[in-house]
């Protein structure tokens, strides 16, 4: 064997493994990622592939052309939701299985890939989390007046959340200031007199930081076997509710 199919073996796993942190950074469940990178191993002739995920790292072993064991390890820390990444990752998986290429033009792609689909900047984040919300009052009983109350409580609890989450990276904590301005929002225009029912209100304005993707991905997990990032994803969004409760809880215990 030659040092260049070699080198070849060792790229072909630095794609599996940066493929693997953008499903997993981007929101995929921990079996879909894996799935994801053995196809992709597969397609590049590694006959020997162990991935295992977990929602904070990543490890992949398989073996070179001399045979000797190739591993690497990721973890990822930033997490956010971009299902449209994770959908064309996971499309080019079974891509690769039907017709292989070879690991520059993955490269290629992935470099283009990511140039197509970036996140959205801060303040359409925001603006989209407020239209979202400002539509929500009708699912919880609310009424036409309740729209800008929501509208308004939704965004500044978007903006509060991307704000503290980006300055102190605890995202407990930021989530508490978020339900909390969300509270406090919600009350303050009730007694003005805009809306009419308070607790659409509320509970319209913190629909964006509900876990839902981390609750439905905890359930997939655990029914796929992967108990540990089952059970992990699950806590964490237990967690989320735990600090939406405690935001909400000392506004209303004041009021």
């Amino acid at each position: 064997m030659t040092e260049a199919t070699t080198y070849q073996a060792e790229e072909a796993l630095n794609i599996c493994m940066d493929i693997g942190r953008l499903m997993l950074s981007n929101g995929a469940e921990t079996y879909r990622v894996e799935d994801t990178m053995h196809r992709i191993a597969t397609s590049f002739k590694l006959e020997y592939v162990n991935v295992f995920v977990v929602p904070t790292a990543i490890i992949m072993t398989t073996k070179n052309e001399v045979g000797a064991d190739v591993t690497q390890l990721v973890r990822v820390t930033d997490r956010a939701t971009n299902l449209e990444m994770v959908a064309e990752l996971n499309q080019l998986s079974r891509d690769l299985s039907a017709q292989p290429k070879s690991p520059n033009e993955v490269r290629a792609y992935l470099y283009l890939l990511q140039m197509r689909i970036r996140e959205f900047p801060p303040y359409l984040t925001v603006l989209l989390a407020a239209i979202t919300t400002g539509f929500f009052p009708f699912l919880f009983g609310g009424s036409w007046p309740d729209i800008i109350p929501a509208f308004l409580a939704g965004g500044l609890g978007e903006f509060l959340f991307e704000y503290v989450n980006g300055s102190t990276n605890i995202t407990f904590f930021a989530e508490v200031v978020a339900a909390f301005a969300i509270g406090l929002t919600a009350f303050t225009l009730y007694t003005l007199g805009l809306g009419e029912n308070m607790n659409a209100i509320i509970i319209s304005g913190v629909m964006t930081l509900v876990p839902g993707i981390a609750i439905t991905n905890g359930i997939r997990d655990l029914m796929a076997g992967h108990l540990l990032a089952g059970v992990s994803t699950l806590a964490k969004a237990l967690l989320t509710a735990g600090a939406i409760g405690v935001g909400i809880a000392v506004v209303l215990t004041f009021i």
